[in-house]
């Protein structure tokens, strides 16, 4: 990937710091996107192999905000060549309990999980599009087939973000790709916070009996951005074989 630029959503997060480190191990100039990480963000870029790397505000549920990222990108490097939204949020809720599930959470999870990977992709389309090569990954869950998760909002999100990838690989395709990596539940410092006996459960449920790491799911967007150039449309589970259970 050297020469390319890619941008990652959610980049400072257990998951997209590993898909920065990857893309940047490949060769990659990477834009680590934060909202309220900017610390983090910040101390990533600067440890990433290579050179050139930059931290960014990427609040995704602010498209005015996308824009601004998408011209601060077009000035620094002239391209973009991968967009990685793995920006997301939930809190866990037993799904029984439909009264803790309150209205501002719903509208957050459905702000950041859904409209944002509209208005990542929707910023960033004109400079995916110059190469005729881009690559859009939505990092969704196994979540979106399994009706089991943090919560059933953040389920609902999930299924809405790999119907957002067949839908868009039809309206951006042939410049534009658009892929779903489908991870089951991610041994990440937010899921080790969860309820214990409620990601036991999960692991126990899961044909491989653990959780997936951060670095295979990590593994699965690079396989797409450099070894699967046909591809487009399509969820790649990364999830030990759970909707077999």
């Amino acid at each position: 990937m050297n020469g390319k630029v890619a941008i990652v959503t959610g980049g400072a997060g257990g998951i997209g710091s590993e898909i920065c480190r990857a893309l940047a191990g490949a060769g990659a100039q990477v834009v680590v996107g934060y909202h309220t990480s900017a610390a983090a963000a910040l101390a990533l870029a600067g440890t990433l192999e290579g050179t050139g790397h930059i931290a960014a505000p990427a609040p995704v549920a602010d498209s005015e905000a996308m824009n601004r990222l998408a011209r601060q990108v077009d000035k620094a490097f002239g391209r973009a060549d991968v967009l990685v939204n793995a920006a997301g949020m939930t809190r866990f809720v037993a799904h029984a309990d439909l009264d803790a599930l309150d209205d501002d959470l719903i509208d957050r999870i459905l702000a950041v999980n859904v409209r944002g990977v509209i208005a990542a992709t929707r910023a960033f389309r004109p400079l995916l599009a110059q190469s005729g090569e881009g690559l859009v990954v939505n990092i969704s869950s196994i979540a979106a087939v399994t009706a089991m998760g943090s919560n059933i909002a953040y389920c609902a999100s999930k299924a809405a973000v790999d119907n957002l990838t067949r839908s868009l690989a039809r309206a951006l395709a042939p410049q534009i790709r658009v892929v779903s990596v489908s991870p089951g539940l991610v041994d990440t410092e937010f899921v080790r916070g969860l309820d214990e006996s409620w990601r036991n459960q999960q692991a126990e449920r899961t044909p491989l009996k653990r959780l997936a790491l951060p670095a295979e799911v990590a593994d699965a967007v690079m396989a797409v951005a450099l070894h699967l150039p046909f591809t487009t449309g399509s969820i790649i589970p990364v999830d030990g074989g759970r909707p077999l259970a």
